[in-house]
């Protein structure tokens, strides 16, 4: 009975309750989005059972502490590495084609995942051992150790990346931004992180030049898809394009547009969109509850953040610091790119709003980082006056 008492007391009931809330909001604004009655299932009752699976990851995760998770790191990372080989691998029978992309294993019975959701999990506590034992080593800094941990941590993340970027771009960002933010947390100089990331900068430049005046060149030696031009050039002008490429974007933008300052209402929706309740969901709530609402739904992720940026700093081990500056980066990517392309600011991309999209692959690999930062409350009060936790 004690043994329950403390369990529950460890428990980060601050997290539940922010968790608690986008469950509420992606329920309401899936329900709106399927509302129209174009749709054979009811996405709300699979999102119910999504997040209830959900709930039962952060349960098996948060049971491991960090020695635990330190052990089992290049495990998983391996084993999310194979999946993404054998997906490659796999006849279309197993991993079929969804709109042109092979990203998903078809399982009977449940329907698709796609491996590369856990991946970015798996690549956060790859990238936060990988600083935490280079710390430990290398107690003295300097350019060398400086420069070895960032080839380390480019090595971690290029792998899984060379898997997904052909048939997953948007992905393949978020490992980027994962590794941008854990790159900065990680201690390496400016005196390197300067000239390198001005390399970055000319290399974007040049590459979004070619997108636009010689596309050519990058479809040749890149190998970069023609649908993936078209984005570019609906995102810059939808309105020539809202017949094709630009569709989703326009309408995206006109209903936000339409929901003003308090929105339409619950299932008042006007504007048709198609497959709304995933990556175009946040179109959904600037309909029906306007600026305020989507105010709202914002204010839930820098809560969020928030929170996990306070568990990484209260807690004495710099392993779960690093882990949560992973999470941090990972769903404030998510959030940042989702909204931006649904109001035009940012190019469309597969990238879905995290806890409120409907999809389970998305949903249950953000419910297992978040299984990580539980994990960092739940074992805290036993190492709180520990130097290493």
């Amino acid at each position: 009975m004690t043994s329950n008492k403390n369990s529950t007391s460890k428990l980060d009931y601050s997290l539940v309750l922010i968790l608690l809330l986008l469950f509420l909001a992606s329920c309401a604004a899936i329900y709106s989005a399927q509302s129209s009655g174009q749709y054979d299932r009811n996405f709300l009752i699979f999102q119910i059972g999504w997040y209830v699976a959900g709930c039962i990851i952060i349960g098996v995760v948060m049971t491991f502490d960090s020695d635990q998770l330190r052990k089992l790191t290049w495990y998983v990372y391996g084993f999310g590495l194979l999946l993404l080989i054998l997906l490659i691998l796999a006849p279309d029978s197993i991993a079929p084609r969804i709109n042109g992309s092979k990203n998903w294993f078809k399982l009977p019975g449940i329907g698709t995942i796609q491996p590369s959701e856990f991946v970015k999990v798996f690549l956060i506590l790859g990238l936060a051992w990988v600083i935490d034992q280079h710390h430990q080593k290398n107690m003295l800094k300097t350019i060398q150790t400086d420069l070895w941990l960032l080839i380390k941590m480019g090595i971690v993340t290029m792998v899984p990346l060379l898997l997904i970027i052909k048939e997953d771009l948007g992905t393949g960002l978020v490992f980027l931004a994962i590794l941008l933010g854990m790159v900065f947390i990680s201690g390496i100089t400016w005196k390197l992180l300067v000239p390198i990331f001005s390399v970055g900068i000319v290399v974007v430049g040049t590459i979004f030049y070619f997108v636009l005046w010689n596309p050519a060149v990058l479809e040749k030696y890149l190998g970069v898809q023609e649908y993936q031009f078209g984005r570019i050039y609906s995102w810059l002008d939808p309105y020539n394009y809202q017949s094709s490429t630009g569709y989703q974007l326009t309408k995206s933008m006109l209903a936000i547009g339409s929901g003003q300052t308090s929105g339409k209402g619950l299932g008042n929706r006007e504007v048709y969109l198609p497959e709304s309740q995933t990556d175009f969901i946040f179109s959904v709530v600037g309909e029906e509850y306007g600026f305020v609402g989507a105010s709202v739904l914002i204010s839930l992720f820098f809560l969020l953040i928030y929170h996990i940026t306070k568990v990484g700093m209260e807690t004495k081990n710099n392993f779960y610091t690093y882990i949560c500056v992973g999470v941090i980066s990972m769903i404030t990517f998510h959030v940042f790119q989702n909204i931006g392309m649904t109001i035009g600011v940012l190019p469309i991309t597969g990238i879905p709003l995290p806890f409120i999209s409907y999809g389970g692959s998305a949903l249950m690999g953000n419910m297992m980082g978040l299984g990580l930062i539980f994990s960092i409350r739940y074992h805290y009060k036993k190492y709180m006056f520990s130097t290493t936790a």
